[in-house]
């Protein structure tokens, strides 16, 4: 039994294999919590919104902890890899760059020391950072469960605030991101309340690369904290792939951006302001992207 003051107790327990971790999910179900950075889950028991009565380390389970890259296979990333340690690595820098921006926005570097990818994309929140880029880079999340392993597309992963597909006794153990674009522009930008730490109002996930469609080009636009999950901006996306690109066309490309976005009104914005931000912010970054691809 854990017990420390300020937190409820609970039974912590190390697991050392996928399957271990699976038996451990089916048999305490909801009682059980998974422990990969801890960064919402202990905040979560001092408030008293969890209280679990076992705690289950994943970090011993081969292959959650690490990075793998080859050319012609892309990029696996363990689900408790922590923010930093996607920020540091050289082929997520030289690769994957989006990732690295996107993971380089989470909270403080003291958090990002910590948190780890798998929870931030586990916890379903709208206003995640690296959900957006995940969107833009196709990634695909590896589940394991009862019924063995499976593959989801990470844009069919999120099924509202909190809420993902995992089914009971499942859980992430890696993210798998197809090879990168050679020449792909990646461009992240996230609006808070203030410069660094807080929760994004809006984010704005970007890749651009020359392509085979009518306008030379492909943008892929992702956006976060704007709808009940983080989205893509399609219509967005279609415009600019069979215009020319211009200003007149990333204008509009980024006025369809606001169409497609959803937020609601809350004590830190409104939704009319939120709309706009993804205006602005998608036109800022698809300037910026767009201009890298004419050097």
């Amino acid at each position: 039994m854990f017990a420390r003051p300020g937190l409820p107790s609970f039974d912590y327990l190390r697991a050392a294999t996928a399957g271990q971790v699976v038996e451990l999910l089916q048999e305490h179900g909801a009682e059980a919590r998974l422990l990969m950075g801890g960064t919402d889950l202990f905040p979560g028991l001092r408030e008293g919104r969890l209280r679990p009565r076992l705690v289950v380390d994943v970090k011993g389970v081969p292959g959650l902890r690490e990075v793998c890259y080859a050319p012609e296979d892309g990029l696996t990333v363990g689900a408790a890899v922590t923010m930093n340690e996607l920020v540091r690595h050289p082929d997520v820098r030289a690769h994957y760059p989006l990732l690295a921006l996107a993971a380089g926005s989470v909270a403080s570097y003291q958090i990002r020391n910590r948190a780890t990818i798998g929870g931030n994309l586990c916890n379903a929140s709208p206003c995640a950072d690296t959900s957006p880029a995940a969107l833009v880079l196709e990634a695909s999340l590896n589940l394991h469960g009862p019924g063995g392993e499976r593959r989801v597309p990470a844009g069919e992963f999120f099924l509202g605030p909190g809420r993902t597909v995992l089914q009971a006794g499942e859980f992430l153990t890696a993210i798998h991101f197809p090879p990168p674009r050679p020449g792909a522009v990646a461009r992240y930008r996230k609006l808070g309340r203030c410069r660094s730490g807080d929760l994004s109002l809006v984010a704005v996930a970007l890749l651009a690369y020359a392509d085979g469609t009518p306008s030379g080009y492909e943008f892929r636009l992702g956006l976060g904290s704007v709808a009940p999950t983080p989205i893509r901006a399609r219509e967005a996306e279609a415009h600019l792939a069979s215009q020319p690109a211009g200003e007149e066309s990333l204008v509009r490309a980024a006025e369809l951006a606001r169409a497609a976005s959803s937020p609601i009104t809350d004590v830190r914005a409104t939704a009319a302001y939120q709309r706009d931000m993804v205006r602005n912010l998608a036109l800022r970054e698809l300037r910026a992207a767009w201009q890298a691809l004419q050097e």
